[in-house]
């Protein structure tokens, strides 16, 4: 994972009055925590920041009056409606340091034909370094056959990763499409069933 390169600035100023005034002059405001150091309060470039936390565990590189910080992304908090960053939580890290995350599967190829595919695990927990994050961890489907299973273990992960999920966690299930069908029409004419009973009782 490449470093994302970001100016920083100070803020000494807090609050949701402060924080809405940052984000009219494109500014977030972060927090930057870790190795028992005091808190350091800053904000960010809007765009910049919006574009790079798009990678998962995103690596930044912050120059803070000319001081370099390395940081991960812990935490981006959203505002509910319109989608816009709120507020980062960064967390303070060095080159060669093991971190701990969580890394998105990305499911590949098409599973046999008449078969489907379930994502039971949509991330695993691995220990990396801070520097050589892995962003998604490639699992092939391609040819599956129902009935076949692929476990957090059967995931490839990039040298000097170490998987921390439970081996036997089920990460991708290959089923019948018919069964997968039929139990989908089940599903729905319960449901039908419960809502005719829901009327017939509001009418009586």
């Amino acid at each position: 994972m490449s470093e994302q390169k970001l100016a920083a600035e100070v803020r000494t100023e807090f609050g949701k009055g402060y924080a809405r005034r940052a984000r009219m002059a494109n500014l977030i405001p972060a927090v930057i925590y870790g190795h028992g150091a005091d808190p350091i309060h800053v904000t960010l470039p809007a765009k910049a920041t919006t574009l790079a936390v798009r990678t998962p565990n995103a690596l930044l590189s912050l120059d803070i009056n000319g001081e370099g910080h390395l940081a991960l992304v812990k935490d981006v908090q959203r505002d509910p409606i319109k989608q816009i960053i709120e507020h980062i939580d960064l967390l303070t890290v060095r080159q060669g340091e093991k971190v701990t995350v969580d890394v998105p599967v990305h499911v590949e190829g098409e599973t046999a034909p008449g078969t489907v595919h379930n994502l039971e695990l949509t991330t695993v927990s691995v220990e990396a370094e801070a520097t050589h994050l892995p962003e998604t961890l490639a699992v092939s489907i391609e040819g599956r056959a129902a009935g076949e299973h692929i476990h957090a273990s059967d995931l490839a992960l990039p040298k000097g990763s170490v998987l921390l999920t439970d081996a036997e966690a089920l990460v991708v299930n290959i089923s019948d499409a018919t069964v997968a069908e039929e139990g989908t029409e089940a599903g729905e004419g319960a449901e039908a069933a419960a809502g005719e009973a829901s009327e017939e009782a509001a009418a009586e």
